[in-house]
């Protein structure tokens, strides 16, 4: 009864996933050609390793060796790992299973003849015979050299038949080869093999810094203030703006700005945070006890507590 229980559950999980948009457009999603073979080898080799010693579990005997050896490229592992190939896929399945269709019979050769001599599958498919990828740090249709982009950024098109063999700088660096800081980062560390850059202290505006702190600013942000001494010093506007906020809210100095934030309800106006930060009392409150408190809300006095 449980296992027939755990049947149901997994069917109806298939159902809805098979019914839910995202899922369908993540299937059906069309992949760039070089992406496309890439995602069906990598399928392939999942089942390929998990299909790696068939129905023989372990051992050293000669006759089990002498079935691993003949398992290794036959039809019979081949059709296990056809029926795995592509479901582990999620974005692009469907492609994936009209890639594995369309190259077939590749696929099947590469299985049953090129395992030893060609170890490495996705350079034999889709570097080789399609044509579609490119070698580790090349690029375009003829797989020129990537230009060096000295592990602070990207080949544009590594790997694949696009892209122009450029670098995509990381955020932090800049230029043709990635070998220099970009505007709001400093130079804290080089050698003849690395670069490091880190980002220049929160007051700089345009043109960076040169080291480490405030002090190192070439030009401050909006809301700092160059001083001779200290470098950039942040503004408080709430002390340089006299009406800085509404009438009924307060400022909040913020590093290089300010916020406004509303009174409470019970002040007419206020200087901070809660009913004991009224500059006056609001319409049906009163101040007791240091706060503006609602007129209804006020204790009985002994009074009115004697007459009942």
């Amino acid at each position: 009864m449980l296992l027939n229980s755990a049947f149901l559950l997994t069917l109806l999980s298939i159902a809805l996933a098979v019914d839910d948009p995202k899922v369908q457009k993540e299937r059906s999603a069309k992949l760039p050609p070089c992406k496309a073979c890439t995602v069906l080898v990598d399928s392939f080799n999942v089942a390929f390793e998990k299909t790696k010693r068939g129905k023989h579990a372990g051992g050293d005997a000669a006759w089990e060796q002498e079935k691993l050896r003949s398992y290794k490229n036959s039809e019979v592992r081949f059709v296990e790992i056809q029926e795995q190939l592509c479901t582990d896929v999620k974005r692009g399945q469907d492609h994936c299973h009209s890639q594995s269709n369309d190259h077939e019979s590749l696929i099947e050769d590469w299985f049953i003849h090129k395992q030893d001599e060609e170890p490495d599958f996705h350079a034999w498919l889709c570097v080789k015979q399609l044509a579609v990828c490119c070698p580790p740090n090349s690029y375009g249709p003829n797989c020129k050299p990537c230009t060096e982009c000295n592990g602070n950024g990207k080949c544009k098109g590594a790997g694949t038949r696009k892209g122009n063999g450029s670098c995509l700088c990381d955020s932090s660096y800049a230029g043709l080869n990635c070998n220099e800081c970009a505007e709001q980062y400093y130079e804290s560390f080089r050698d003849a093999n690395k670069l490091l850059c880190t980002q220049c202290h929160a007051a700089c505006g345009d043109g960076g810094c040169s080291a480490a702190g405030p002090k190192s600013c070439r030009k401050c942000k909006d809301g700092w203030l160059m001083d001779t001494e200290n470098g950039c010093i942040d503004i408080n506007e709430c002390l340089e703006q006299k009406r800085a906020c509404k009438p009924q809210q307060f400022c909040v100095n913020n590093e290089g700005s300010f916020s406004c934030l509303e009174c409470d309800r019970s002040c007419d106006g206020c200087d901070g945070d809660g009913p004991d930060m009224c500059r006056k009392c609001a319409d049906g409150y009163q101040l007791k006890d240091g706060k503006c408190q609602a007129e209804n809300d006020s204790d009985y006095s002994e009074d009115t507590r004697d007459e009942l």
